[in-house]
């Protein structure tokens, strides 16, 4: 339950106990008094923009011990009492802005154990499908498909000026998926195209670029959707998921001298992702489709080939699976344009659902960590893309941030020089990249 305050002069102290947001603003409040909200213990969000507050009082929150988002933006605050606070262990974001404070208290942030928010760390100016990263030589590379482009373009990490720069430009037609590859010293890039067929390029050191390795035949993808790397007993696979009416997603295998054809899948499912996953040590293979629900395929160690092992039932229309575990456990999550994506977790014998996600409109739901902070991101045509944080007592993931961009096709985390960021895709904007901020204020 929420409340929205315009104009007040008090705090509305008859409430129901289990109001978690409250909202205060343009009030005639001079003084934010101790325990000011204590009648409100279940509060997560507090916004108190744009009154007149010129002083926090100590233990002004007291009693809020589940609140995580508290803005007092836009007031006359000057003085913060040292214990202002204190006891607001759950805090993750805190904004003071435009206010007139000139100095801080020493320790007045003792009692937040973090702040935790995402910023945009740079803007590129183009459109993008998909981003992909890999290690090479010490050094950080992005891959990005900018199908309206017609590139592939390859941004390295600058260690000197701290941001993405261009490094290579693969040309095409209507790319949609660039995949790095790495097999002892050598870098391949898989160039998954709509038209002109899908080729894999190699970096060549005497030209400094990426050069056309190899063709992928015509025949076998018509309508490339997702590329998938995976390595089964030290050799190396890729699948391309094919959505075609007549799709034939295909699994390739590495032979030393370059990538063959290995084992068609099926047909006529037009498959939009493919997600390669260790179920109980066993491998796996997970391809989604439109046309039916997401089936598994299992790695048979006598044939060496994949074989239906069964499906995820009752989850029709889903666009893409992503395996990822959290605490040695793994889980999926299911990307769905109508309706509800989901969260499921293995229980040893299946998938079950643990949750619910809104997602009118979301052709993404990407999972990825940094430390031990666990998120979703789910991106949607319709709305701001929402960023859910994992919370270890309830065993769910909560809304934790709101961020826009325009058409979201992927989100990539990427890690360098100690920091962390995630790239987001846009397919009828600009790219950006955010930057993943903790503040430890422990010490």
């Amino acid at each position: 339950e929420s409340i929205i305050c315009v104009g007040s002069s008090w705090v509305p102290r008859i409430v129901p106990g289990d109001i978690s947001s409250l909202s205060l603003v343009n009030g005639t409040f001079s003084e934010i008094k101790d325990r000011m909200f204590s009648h409100l213990p279940s509060l997560q969000l507090l916004l108190l923009n744009s009154n007149s507050f010129t002083i926090i009082r100590d233990d002004a929150f007291a009693g809020l011990f589940h609140l995580e988002y508290l803005f007092i933006e836009g007031n006359k605050i000057e003085t913060i009492s040292r214990n202002a606070f204190r006891g607001l262990r759950d805090l993750t974001h805190l904004s003071l802005a435009n206010n007139h404070i000139k100095a801080l208290p020493r320790d007045v942030f003792s009692d937040l154990d973090s702040l935790i928010e995402f910023v945009v760390h740079q803007t590129l100016p183009y459109q993008s499908v998909s981003v992909d990263t890999f290690n090479s030589k010490n050094d950080v590379y992005v891959a990005i498909a900018q199908p309206s482009m017609e590139n592939c373009m390859v941004l390295e990490w600058d260690h000197i000026e701290m941001n993405f720069r261009s490094y290579d430009n693969i040309t095409g037609q209507s790319i949609v998926g660039c995949k790095a590859i790495l097999i002892d010293d050598q870098v391949f890039v898989v160039v998954a195209q709509l038209f002109g067929g899908s080729h894999i390029y190699k970096y060549d050191e005497s030209w400094t670029k990426f050069v056309k390795f190899q063709d992928i035949e015509v025949s076998r993808i018509s309508k490339p959707n997702d590329i998938e790397l995976f390595q089964i007993d030290d050799e190396t696979f890729f699948v391309i998921a094919d959505s075609s009416k007549a799709g034939l997603s295909t699994v390739y295998k590495w032979n030393s001298k370059g990538f063959y054809s290995y084992q068609s899948l099926h047909e006529w499912f037009r498959d939009t992702d493919a997600e390669f996953v260790d179920i109980d040590g066993k491998s796996h293979l997970i391809l989604s489709s439109r046309s039916q629900v997401p089936i598994i395929l299992q790695w048979n160690k006598s044939s060496k080939k994949f074989v239906p092992h069964g499906d995820i039932p009752n989850m029709e229309d889903v666009l893409a699976v992503k395996s990822f575990r959290m605490h040695n456990t793994l889980y999926l999550s299911l990307t769905r344009f109508i309706g509800d994506s989901r969260v499921m977790r293995w229980n040893s014998k299946q998938f079950v659902e643990i949750q619910a996600l809104p997602s009118r409109g979301a052709m993404t739901l990407q999972p990825f960590s940094f430390k031990d902070n666990h998120y979703l991101a789910l991106g949607s045509d319709y709305t701001f893309s929402q960023i859910y944080q994992w919370d270890k007592e309830k065993q769910l993931f909560k809304k934790f941030k709101e961020i826009y961009v325009q058409a979201p096709r992927s989100f990539t985390a990427v890690s360098t020089d100690r920091r962390d960021f995630f790239f987001a895709s846009s397919f009828k904007g600009k790219t950006k990249i955010f930057e993943h901020i903790i503040v430890d204020l422990s010490l």
